[in-house]
């Protein structure tokens, strides 16, 4: 069965109509990306806002914050400039906000939404409600019931839009909130506040309680449309879509209301049913690609090697009309044997002087000129520190493009460590101002540019001795220093023409046979995820030149995830010493071990992850009934 991917926002539907949505209890529509998914969600507000404004009526809008709706919003701000939107009929009330907090915190949602939304519109001041962090303690039930009766005064909510949490928690309704809840305020879950602590440079600055809107408030507004963005949203939008209705999982109570739709990418959508399993769903059309997805699941889920797999194996897990076509199971496990054989090569840049029939690259050339693109300094080492080396060991010409400085996660005491350091030798101007302007900076303070630059040199010299433990010349390091990194605040620019130049002057620089580059793509804001998507534009506009024809581009996944065994072209096993090598590599990155900025929902040093996140590749494979290795390092090639 293939997956539908919608092309617009359709009217809701009641969810489990058909076989292949039997499972689902919610209306839910994919998209290929979060940008069309987005600007279709706008066009449905935009309507609604005009059809209110036409009847001479306000348009009551319950908003969102966080990373899922901004595109919505850049496409409402680009509609009122370039299309005539107005919003002067327009109320708003904001789900939620983080207690205490002061509206004019850069963390606040009052700033969110007025850097977003609120000032590049027409709304009136006075229709804009966004909960007050600064109310007493005293006042804060007061506060909450007066909120509710603003919403009501108004006519309640004729659209509500929605993300959704890790924890299933819209607005901050966390896990164990009661369907009746009312606006109150809440202690925040503990991974609410880590999936947060990138914002506020750690999760120990997340503050601990919000004040929200509640469950019985927002299944009470006309329409809900919920977003959800990217693999991590993937686990949470499966449990909400076909599980039972529980107070664990709060967004399930959306289950019981009329006009409710979730709008997702194909990254949130891949562990429904009918998109990661569809032979449990009903008659499959069988691609190529399809059977060996579902044979390597059904070897897993039987734990039994693929060549031990039987006819009633098939049969008892809704793939009998797959034996059907292939007339044995003997067949179709040699054929998936053999394409998952194939994967695995010592030689990533390609086996000299050897057939490469059924070798993932190329024997020719012998000596390819190889550019490894780390979105940070360190995701290199991090995500293929084995092929990497490897690929020196072999040797090609290997040339590391970083393409962000890394200096927002620097911690402040290592870089007045640095400056510390360099005046104990002898005291400058220069570096008493970094350690000024470090010890006069609060915790809502932007670093100084002159600060930027010290932690992004700090980031340089520790990627340097990485690629100089490889044995890299530092002719052949590249940091690129993208300029939409260059804020100094967690919030990014836009991509820009700027950004697009570098990336093609350094391809076009080496004309590469190979380019490995971070194929992350779990947050549609996240640097991972804009570092690919400004190589992918680059890789457009150079495709014709005679180079590119023979250019192949491989994507490795960052430190948390890795890709699954059905998506893997490349596999490159690492011995006990690689993986040793690979670890030493990593240590180099010194700011990022101890202690790091941006952690992510999981607690082990990056090194950790990334040796049990390839010691599991290997040991998936040998599960399967193929060879046993220490590690392995896993890659899929993208075709531009």
């Amino acid at each position: 069965m293939k997956t539908k991917t919608r092309s617009s926002l359709i009217s809701y539907q009641p969810a489990g109509q058909f076989e292949e949505t039997r499972f689902e209890k919610i209306h839910n529509v994919i998209f290929d990306t979060s940008q069309q998914g987005s600007i279709e969600v706008a066009k449905e507000i935009s309507n609604l806002i005009r059809e209110r404004a036409s009847k001479g009526q306000n348009c009551v809008l319950g908003l969102a914050t966080g990373s899922s709706p901004i595109k919505v919003y850049e496409e409402l701000v680009r509609m009122h400039r370039e299309e005539g939107l107005s919003f002067s009929n327009v109320v708003t009330f904001n789900l939620d906000e983080y207690y205490p907090m002061e509206k004019g915190n850069i963390q606040s949602y009052h700033y969110f939404m007025h850097q977003h939304l609120f000032d590049h519109v027409d709304i009136a001041p006075g229709n804009i409600h966004i909960p007050d962090g600064t109310v007493s303690i005293e006042e804060i039930k007061e506060y909450c019931r007066s909120y509710e009766k603003k919403i009501e005064e108004e006519g309640g909510l004729d659209f509500q839009l929605l993300g959704i949490g890790r924890t299933g928690h819209i607005g901050f309704n966390e896990p164990g909130s009661h369907h009746n809840s009312a606006t109150r305020d809440i202690t925040l879950d503990h991974i609410t506040r880590v999936d947060a602590a990138s914002a506020f440079k750690g999760v120990e600055n997340v503050p601990r309680k919000a004040i929200t809107m509640g469950i019985s408030t927002i299944r009470n507004a006309k329409r809900i449309i919920l977003l959800a963005w990217g693999q991590n949203k993937a686990e949470v939008v499966k449990a909400t879509i076909e599980g039972e209705i529980s107070s664990e999982v709060p967004a399930t109570y959306l289950q019981e209301h009329g006009n409710a739709t979730f709008v997702m990418d194909k990254e949130a959508a891949a562990q429904l049913t009918r998109i990661d399993t569809p032979w449990l769903v009903g008659g499959c059309s069988w691609t190529e690609d399809l059977t060996h997805k579902a044979v390597t699941w059904l070897s897993m889920a039987k734990a039994k090697p693929i060549l031990q797999l039987t006819d009633k194996d098939y049969n008892d897990s809704g793939m009998s009309d797959l034996l059907n076509l292939e007339l044995s199971s003997y067949e179709i496990n040699i054929k998936t044997f053999n394409r998952l054989q194939h994967t695995i090569t010592g030689w990533p840049g390609g086996k000299p002087n050897a057939a490469d029939s059924n070798r993932p690259e190329r024997a020719e050339p012998t000596k390819k000129r190889v550019i490894i693109f780390s979105p940070h300094p360190d995701d290199d080492v991090i995500s293929m520190g084995g092929t990497f080396d490897r690929l020196v060991a072999q040797g090609h010409e290997i040339h590391i493009a970083y393409q962000t400085s890394g200096n927002i996660a620097v911690a402040d005491h290592e870089a007045l460590k640095v400056a510390e350091v360099a005046n104990s030798i002898g005291e400058t101007p220069l570096f008493s101002k970094v350690i000024k302007d470090i010890q006069a900076k609060t915790g809502e303070d932007f670093d100084s540019e002159l600060v930027r630059k010290v932690k992004g040199n700090i980031r340089r010299a520790e990627s340097l001795g990485a690629t100089r433990y490889f044995g890299i010349p530092d002719e052949q390091v590249h940091f690129l220093d993208l300029p939409f990194y260059e804020t100094g605040a967690i919030k990014k620019s836009p991509l820009s023409e700027k950004d697009i130049a570098i990336m093609n002057n350094i391809i076009e620089e080496v004309r590469p046979h190979q380019i490995f580059a971070a194929g992350d793509l779990a947050d549609p804001h996240g640097t991972h995820r804009v570092c690919l998507e400004v190589l992918f534009e680059s890789l457009r506009r150079l495709k014709d030149e005679f180079f590119m024809k023979d250019c192949w581009v491989w994507l490795y996944r960052g430190a948390w995830h890795e890709w699954e065994i059905h998506e893997i072209e490349m596999a490159v096993p690492m011995s006990p010493e690689q993986v040793l090598r690979k670890r030493k590599a990593i240590f180099y990155h010194q700011t990022q071990k101890d202690g790091v900025m941006f952690q992510g929902e999981d607690p082990r040093e990056f090194w950790v992850r990334a040796e049990e996140r390839n010691k599991e590749t290997a040991h998936k494979y040998q599960t399967l009934g193929l060879a046993s290795y220490a590690a392995m390092e896993a890659f899929v090639r993208y075709h531009f």
